[in-house]
């Protein structure tokens, strides 16, 4: 808590986890405490810059001026797709971010909106590639054998607002071209997901949370052709693909147990897991402690 200046110029540089500075959410944002779904986290089609643990190591420059904020951030890419050993050649391969969000207030209650374009530098492997040499080579697709310097490109959109004083909604979409491998985040090339989030003051409990959320995932064409054909990912791949999107249900309740520490019960319900009509549905229980001083 404490006072800042409106209008501030904000300058991060070390190492981080990127989403502590982009594509914030007031109610679906931190795993720590909200949902544990990633596309709940963060955009899921983001592929943002991380280690196999979720950190990174770069800059991250953002101005204020008053309802608006503008962020530039420039990171480090892994030596290798989901690896946790960091490539330090900025300049070589990288992640970069762009966010604009505007802060507002609707019918008197708060609320903001951001706009999230990225464009990541890597070492990757992509599925056309893989596709075409599997074809000349025999075998299955692999994109580990077609791996050189490409860009992938996305973006995102986020919101959240308040309701009332204790209840709020929340949605984000994101996308990316879907054309290389994913390299650091989540085998998602397009994600949708919306939701609405309670502080429990109406049952007398207002340090309580409960929420629900739904997220739809899928895949770009030449992600389903990959896979089909018997590619691999880091998290799919079983040889064959009856392709359905992806559609997770997810609620918790956070209990206040005492002044420092809060007990989770989160549940989720996945159809077509893996984008596979033939695998599912599964049913996921989930327990949390979180303590804070």
């Amino acid at each position: 808590s404490g006072q800042v200046s409106s209008r501030r110029l904000v300058v991060t540089v070390g190492q981080m986890a990127l989403i502590d500075v982009f594509d914030s959410n007031a109610f679906a944002h931190d795993p720590r405490t909200q949902f544990f779904n990633w596309a709940l986290m963060a955009g899921g089609a983001s592929d943002y810059a991380a280690d196999a643990r979720g950190y990174t190591v770069g800059f991250a420059v953002e101005y204020y001026r008053d309802a608006w904020a503008f962020r530039f951030g420039h990171f480090a890419q892994p030596k290798e797709s989901n690896g946790l050993a960091l490539d330090y050649r900025l300049w070589a391969h990288f992640g970069e971010n762009l966010e604009v969000e505007h802060r507002h207030a609707l019918w008197g209650r708060q609320g903001s909106v951001r706009l999230t374009p990225f464009l990541n530098y890597a070492r990757m492997g992509g599925f056309s590639d893989a596709l075409a040499y599997a074809a000349a080579t025999g075998g299955s697709p692999a994109v580990a054998n077609v791996r050189r310097d490409r860009a992938k490109l996305g973006l995102g959109v986020g919101l959240d607002q308040n309701l009332t004083r204790d209840a709020g909604l929340f949605g984000r979409y994101s996308w990316n071209d879907g054309r290389t491998e994913t390299y650091a985040f989540a085998e998602i090339d397009r994600s949708l997901t919306a939701g609405l989030s309670m502080r429990g003051r109406l049952w007398f409990r207002p340090r309580d949370t409960i929420a629900i959320a739904f997220v739809q995932d899928g895949l770009s064409d030449p992600h389903r052709d990959y896979l089909a054909a018997g590619g691999l990912g880091n998290f799919l791949g079983d040889g064959q693909l009856n392709y359905r999107p992806e559609r997770v249900f997810e609620a918790y309740y956070s209990f206040n147990a005492f002044p420092s520490l809060w007990l989770s019960v989160d549940g989720q319900y996945v159809v077509n897991p893996g984008y596979n009509a033939d695998r599912g549905p599964v049913k996921l229980v989930a327990c949390r402690l979180h303590f804070e001083y």
